[in-house]
């Protein structure tokens, strides 16, 4: 089989890329894998739309952003009700619809059941599962109008939960898998693609933090490359509309130790 091109560096941007003038919305755009895929739809000359909690590292995105492309950024708590009526009025005039939605916000906690807390799981579960599917539903409609594609990043951890310490975390990701399972079958019939890209140990803030956690030294160059993710989005939303990507699992070629 033929490798995939890197898309992210392949294909030049501007106004006139494949994604010209079409809207994404992008959670967790702040750092990691969010912002990546964010530059690289940025650099097919899609409008990008921002959300993230730090306000600091989201104008950071925009700079690098608007080296390509147009960049809007929503500092906001998505776990907060009744944030997103920015959002909407953004999009109301902007036309009403949304072209690409990416789900890259989350978190994790890791620890065993009998030491976990009852607070962490529900931490996990608004960042991880209900958030995504209610932003998802709200976005909806806009969504629908454009024949619009959802991506879901998810995690290994979403297809099997074998390690000890991640119960809870693999748990909220079963969730978000069942959420985008169901939707493709909901939404397909309208025109709209869903994607779940379930993630090996990727070079992130939040993996780098695990390592400091558990005590080990981290070596980001060994890792799953927040490029290499967006690589696959990317190329995955570009696919004409008579194909859908389902589901992409990949993760690192050198396998590190648990």
């Amino acid at each position: 089989m033929a490798a995939i091109p890197n898309c992210v560096n392949a294909i030049q941007t501007s106004e006139t890329g494949p994604l010209a003038n079409r809207i994404a919305v992008v959670t967790g755009a702040s750092s990691g894998v969010g912002r990546a895929i964010a530059v690289a739809l940025a650099r097919q000359g899609a409008r990008l739309v921002l959300i993230g909690r730090n306000r600091a590292r989201l104008a950071e995105t925009v700079v690098e952003i608007k080296r390509f492309s147009t960049a809007t950024e929503f500092p906001m708590d998505l776990a907060q009700d009744g944030n997103l009526e920015s959002l909407l009025h953004y999009l109301d005039a902007e036309g009403g619809r949304l072209d690409v939605l990416i789900h890259s916000a989350g978190i994790i906690r890791q620890g065993l059941l009998e030491q976990s807390s009852i607070g962490d799981l529900d931490k996990q579960y608004v960042l991880n599962v209900r958030v995504p599917y209610s932003l998802t539903k709200t976005l909806l409609p806009y969504l629908t109008k454009a024949r619009g594609q959802v991506v879901f990043v998810n995690s290994s951890a979403g297809l099997s939960a074998k390690r000890p310490d991640s119960g809870q975390y693999a748990a909220t990701k079963h969730a978000l898998k069942a959420i985008a399972d169901s939707l493709r079958e909901e939404l397909n019939p309208k025109g709209i693609r869903v994607l779940s890209v379930y993630l090996g140990r990727t070079a992130t803030p939040m993996q780098e933090a695990l390592f400091q956690q558990s005590g080990r030294e981290y070596h980001p160059e060994s890792l799953l490359q927040p490029d290499d993710v967006a690589s696959l989005v990317v190329h995955s939303l570009l696919l004409p509309s008579t194909a859908e990507v389902t589901d992409i699992s990949v993760r690192p070629m050198t396998k590190p130790a648990l």
